[in-house]
């Protein structure tokens, strides 16, 4: 069984995550799922980053130690995590003993090899990014990356040569078209960073201690980038001394999932510590777009915050889930509004979905006492139908191949809505009056149950839920993902898989929430 390992980046323990935040851990569930159904063995991999000086800074302000300020929230990242219903295999925490052990072992190795050095730093640092700008680098005076005040620093600091590297990582990216997704993002690092040449990166510091200690000079912490991004192979065994089955058995991962925003150190940083440490480079790094609420980006500031959690209790997890993966393209930022999901919901959902199960089913309850099986009765029209059904999974391969989620899903919701238009086209209310078509009419009955199996069998990586719920309802077995002339179903049980929301009444519920 071939193995695929996927990661998202691991979430910053500064507070409870947005649904913004949560797109990205619900996109690669849908991917690990969906390679799950393809026969993959499948490692995915979630968890949280949790050292820094805005830890420390925050866990002062509420009173507390640092570690108890990240337990509480990974604890809750956790738990939001687990309301998504996303099936991650080890979810990983930068605080575990472990990785902290490992942390310490890698970076001494690269300091042994000399490619970790003493040196002192002076620039321009944002605390909330935690990370040193040049003056070039700002825009209008201020951090590049959130747009926040910047501080002059100086402190004692161990330095990485990400210099050394820089060439052979140019290279590798030219001779790997593939390593970084979409290719936008690919041209940015190379142009903007890459070309116009790295500096050494500080990789320590001393002005604060919430961090894993440089075991031979303690009074140095380790620094964000280089604990953070490691967590992808101190958990699945690496070690300096002797790595575990486990680790040559899943590294090199098969993608990382994370924003677009640290696509920097995910294809800069990252590939050149593992160069450092002689491992193979990740296969992939897609830097996901953003899911932006109404005409802005998501800020406790702006005060247009949207949790998860909130929004599972008030729509359902699969309409929540349905929502971010369909509406948020490829390559582009993606919009929330609670009038688009009220939308998606009526129209897709409960419409397109929830009403071809619900009449099919109604149908067969109605116009047959025996189990149905295909008749073979055969018109041109049925051919259409069929060849949708038979297709299905070599287009939303073509589509998951390139992690277009959005696209995969249309692909499904094309053949129920083709099935729709196949009841109004063979109208079995009509065939049911005639005697003697009982076999068309359960041949036509028939091709409806195997579409709504089919869809219902590629809708799970996505709605999981749904997926399950349409199998029982139509009472399947067979998870074979293609038209079956010889099924046969009985004791078929219509429930409704989506209500149909009252928009008006429902956004007015919301407004005086």
């Amino acid at each position: 069984m071939e193995k695929y390992y996927i990661t998202t980046a691991i979430a910053y323990t500064s507070g409870k995550p947005h649904i913004g935040n949560t797109y990205e851990i619900v996109l690669a569930d849908a991917i690990a799922r969906y390679k799950r159904l393809k026969g993959f063995d499948v490692y995915f991999q979630t968890g949280t980053d949790e050292h820094g000086e805005k830890i420390q800074i925050k866990a002062n302000e509420k009173g507390i130690s640092p570690k108890q300020f990240v337990d509480e929230v990974a604890g809750e990242i956790q738990r939001i995590w687990d309301v998504m219903n996303t099936s991650y295999d080890r979810f990983v925490r930068t605080t575990d003993e472990h990785h902290e052990k490992i942390v310490q072992k890698i970076f001494k190795k690269m300091y042994d090899q000399g490619d970790i050095y003493l040196g002192k730093y002076e620039g321009l640092y944002c605390t909330p990014c935690e990370s040193f700008f040049t003056e070039s680098q700002l825009v209008d005076g201020k951090c590049p990356d959130c747009g926040r005040e910047v501080q002059p620093k100086s402190e004692e600091a161990y330095f990485f040569k990400l210099s050394k590297y820089q060439d052979r990582l140019i290279q590798y990216i030219e001779d790997h078209p593939e390593f970084i997704q979409p290719e936008s993002r690919k041209n940015e690092m190379i142009n903007n960073f890459l070309k116009p040449g790295l500096q050494d990166l500080c990789v320590s510091r001393t002005s604060f201690d919430w961090g894993i200690p440089v075991d031979f000079d303690p009074k140095h912490v380790v620094y964000v980038w280089l604990d953070a991004l490691t967590n992808y192979i101190t958990n699945i065994g690496y070690d300096p001394d002797g790595s575990s089955e486990e680790f040559y058995k899943n590294w090199p991962a098969d993608l990382h999932l994370i924003g677009k925003d640290i696509i920097r150190f995910h294809t800069i940083y990252w590939p050149c510590f593992l160069m450092s440490l002689d491992l193979p480079l990740p296969k992939q790094v897609f830097g996901h777009p953003w899911l932006l609420v109404g005409d802005g980006k998501m800020s406790k500031s702006k005060g247009n915050v949207i949790y998860a959690d909130d929004l599972v209790e008030e729509f359902g997890v699969d309409a929540v889930r349905y929502y971010v993966l369909h509406e948020i393209p490829f390559a582009n930022d993606g919009t929330l509004t609670y009038d688009l999901l009220i939308e998606r919901i009526n129209g897709d959902l409960a419409n397109i979905l929830g009403n071809l199960v619900n009449r099919t089913i109604s149908m067969v309850n109605k116009y047959f006492d025996e189990p149905i099986s295909n008749k073979k009765v055969i018109e041109s029209m049925d051919q259409e139908l069929i060849d949708a059904i038979n297709s299905l999974e070599d287009r939303v391969e073509e589509k998951m191949a390139r992690l277009e989620i959005g696209a995969a899903l249309d692909e499904i919701f094309e053949v129920l809505r083709r099935s729709n238009k196949y009841i109004d086209e063979t109208e079995p209310w009509v065939l049911a009056k005639e005697g003697d078509r009982k076999n068309r009419l359960m041949t036509v009955l028939y091709n409806l149950l195997e579409s709504i199996r089919v869809c219902g069998i590629f809708l799970s990586p996505y709605l999981p839920e749904t997926s399950e719920k349409i199998q029982t309802q139509i009472n399947n077995s067979k998870k074979d993902t293609i038209y079956l002339e010889d099924n046969t179903y009985e004791s078929l049980n219509a429930e409704a898989l989506f209500m149909r929301i009252d928009k008006e009444k429902k956004l007015k519920e919301l407004e005086n929430k």
